[in-house]
């Protein structure tokens, strides 16, 4: 497995850490935010000073209002239990070139880094200004490491650095699947994102014992005549409405969840947000359950799918990183570990 720096290996008493979060994700969805918590409150105890940032949404370089991270910021504040007024956030400053507001006396929060065009471009004077602000670098944003934007790769060049907690534990646990995993292995593979998807569904073929391919996916029927060759990947078949796999295929599915030994989950069968739609993502969902395997389930759509059908404790692990986890699955590696790793301060 891959060796991480980690945060129990340092002392961070009175030194100032840039925190690079999720935080790409509605305000009122919290459960990122908590596996991201242990880490703020180990650096706290630590004494540290600390300075929280990430991204949220598309605002290509400029400052759109919509997008201010005030709301997660707020959020944040408020599952620290902090003493913390909602006018505070009216009162943005800036720390050098960035624009930030207060959470405490030693926590501080970055504005959005997107609306920066360095951010998203990598580039390397930015993430320079960005490490001046700091002491030392903690990279908790596992979901957002399969990027290459200054925040994530840039900093570990200029400050000495380590992974997160929960970092850390996706690492430990999706490298189960890589390493000497409880055969047959299983891959679930579904949503609306063929453009990312596809292309590693031949991927996890030459790794896996089965890819079951579901959601969108199946309806390029250019990419499945090219990946033929592959006898282990089973396309699920759309009911006429094209919003669902069709009976036949949840009960191939379900049949070979039942033999797997190692499960990967990713992407819903169908629109489950509605019932008419919800039967194979629900019944593919709960063969994977009631599964003994191990079982790894990842993406913002699965994860509400869990939440839907009441299923999120039968899960072995739940990855906070969707096309992340799947990049590391596919390759073994992420630019966001790549960079602590070889980055040597």
């Amino acid at each position: 497995m891959i060796n991480l720096p980690k945060l129990q290996d340092f002392n961070f008493k009175g030194k100032k850490t840039l925190v690079r979060l999720d935080l790409d994700i509605p305000a009122e969805d919290d459960f990122r935010l908590k596996a991201e918590l242990p880490t703020i409150r180990f650096l706290s105890n630590q004494e540290a000073k600390m300075i929280l940032m990430g991204h949220f949404g598309r605002p290509e370089g400029r400052v759109v209002e919509k997008l201010s991270l005030k709301p997660i910021a707020l959020k944040i504040a408020k599952l620290l239990n902090l003493k913390f007024k909602i006018e505070n956030l009216k009162n943005t400053f800036k720390i050098d070139d960035f624009l930030a507001f207060s959470l405490s006396e030693k926590l501080l929060f970055l504005e959005n880094l997107r609306f920066y065009p360095g951010e998203e471009k990598n580039d390397l004077n930015f993430a320079q200004k960005l490490a001046k602000l700091g002491d030392f670098y903690v990279n908790e944003a596992f979901a957002t490491s399969h990027r290459e934007h200054a925040s994530i790769v840039g900093i570990p060049k200029f400050l000495p650095h380590c992974a997160g907690f929960n970092f850390t534990k996706e690492v430990e646990n999706l490298s189960k699947v890589l390493e000497n995993p409880q055969k047959p292995v299983v891959f679930v593979i579904g949503g609306a994102k063929p453009e990312t998807k596809l292309p590693l569904v031949t991927e996890f073929a030459k790794k896996t014992d089965w890819v079951l391919v579901g959601g969108l996916l199946p309806t390029c029927s250019k990419f499945k005549i090219q990946s033929s060759k592959f006898k282990n990947i089973i396309w699920g078949e759309l009911n006429k409405e094209g919003l669902d796999i069709d009976e036949k295929s949840i009960k191939k599915f379900k049949d070979i969840i039942k033999t797997a030994g190692t499960i990967v989950w990713n992407g819903p069968m169908g629109k489950f947000e509605e019932k008419k739609w919800e039967e194979g993502t629900r019944k593919v969902a709960e063969a994977i359950a009631q599964s003994s395997a191990f079982k790894v389930v990842g993406g913002g759509d699965t994860i509400a799918a869990l939440n839907r059908f009441n299923l999120f404790s039968k899960i072995d692990f739940v990855s906070l990183g969707g096309g992340a986890m799947l990049e590391y699955l596919a390759k073994g590696n992420l630019p966001g570990i790549q960079a602590i790793v070889n980055s040597k301060l």
